[in-house]
């Protein structure tokens, strides 16, 4: 495995949301070159930190695995590197920054809960986060998104 920067993991995460995005699209989010995006995926595929480019239909949108809610405490002024990290994650469905007692809420999806718990193991081994507390979700009776 290689050592992502803020760069790489702004790419994982444009791309876990929507794989299609073109190299030109994600070097106007990131404002790189289109050179030096095409050469960072290149090294992220060839490397195996990305293994596929897929989709997601529907049917798996409503998912059988693991999904959890975390709450996440960040010290001082860390919260804009964390936030990177955990985008590059691809069992981050979603990252909300929040006023009140956490930074951010994350929306996490795994396939099943030894997997689930190795995420949670490296969410909490990022430099800069304090706290965190997990909930499960159970059964969800109305989504947005379907």
């Amino acid at each position: 495995m290689i050592n992502l920067d803020d760069l790489d993991h702004a790419l994982i995460g444009a791309l876990r949301h929507n794989a299609r995005t073109s190299v030109s699209s994600l070097a106007a989010m990131t404002g790189a070159s289109r050179a030096t995006v095409a050469a960072r995926i290149d090294r992220l595929v060839s490397s195996g930190t990305i293994a596929a480019f897929t989709i997601r239909t529907g049917a798996e949108l409503t998912g059988s695995g693991v999904r959890a809610i975390v709450m996440i405490e960040v010290h001082g002024k860390m919260a804009d590197r964390v936030a990177a990290q955990l985008r590059g994650l691809p069992q981050v469905r979603a990252l909300h920054s929040t006023n009140g007692r956490w930074d951010f809420i994350a929306e996490l999806e795994d396939k099943d809960l030894g997997t689930f718990d190795e995420t949670l193991r490296r969410i909490r081994l990022i430099d800069g986060i304090t706290v965190t507390e997990t909930n499960i979700l159970l059964k969800t009776t109305k989504n947005a998104l379907l």
